[in-house]
């Protein structure tokens, strides 16, 4: 008996472990600086769903998810203004990476939290854009990064 307290002690502790891990948020993986998301060159955009946008900026071709949803994404009137962090605002020409602090809106809307940025290849994009909820040709962005 002395022998089985310890052997369930660890498998109930082991077990948890393994409860918690598959619980904890996924750590952010933001794109390669040389990657990022240029909002100076998106040349066309579409929004897939309330938490799913995705963009392209010439032969370069992004997913973008964001943390909740954002049905008004895209709306009133159409476009895209995306919003560096802080930091990449100044250290990296106000890409998007899929850093925390990111954002992206339409005017009049509020600011929806960017969660991830990845590349995608032209058949995903593809694929993606002809199920499109709304799209655009290029993104409205402001001409001066907010200095706040």
């Amino acid at each position: 008996m002395k022998t089985l307290i310890p052997i369930l002690l660890l498998a109930f502790t082991v077990g948890a472990g393994a409860v918690q891990a598959a619980e904890a948020p996924s750590a952010r993986t933001p794109l390669h600086t040389s990657d990022c998301i240029d909002p100076s060159q998106i040349n066309e955009w579409h929004i897939v769903d309330a938490r799913t946008a995705i963009v392209r900026t010439g032969p370069k071709r992004y997913l973008v998810t964001l943390q909740h949803e954002c049905p008004r994404l895209g709306m009133s009137p159409p476009g895209l203004i995306f919003r560096p962090n802080q930091s990449n605002a100044v250290v990296n020409q106000g890409r998007i990476c899929g850093e925390a602090g990111e954002t992206v809106r339409s005017r009049n809307q509020p600011p929806c939290a960017i969660e991830s940025v990845s590349k995608i290849d032209k058949t995903r994009f593809d694929d993606l854009s002809a199920h499109a909820k709304r799209h655009g040709s290029g993104a409205e962005q402001p001409t001066r990064m907010p200095t706040h």
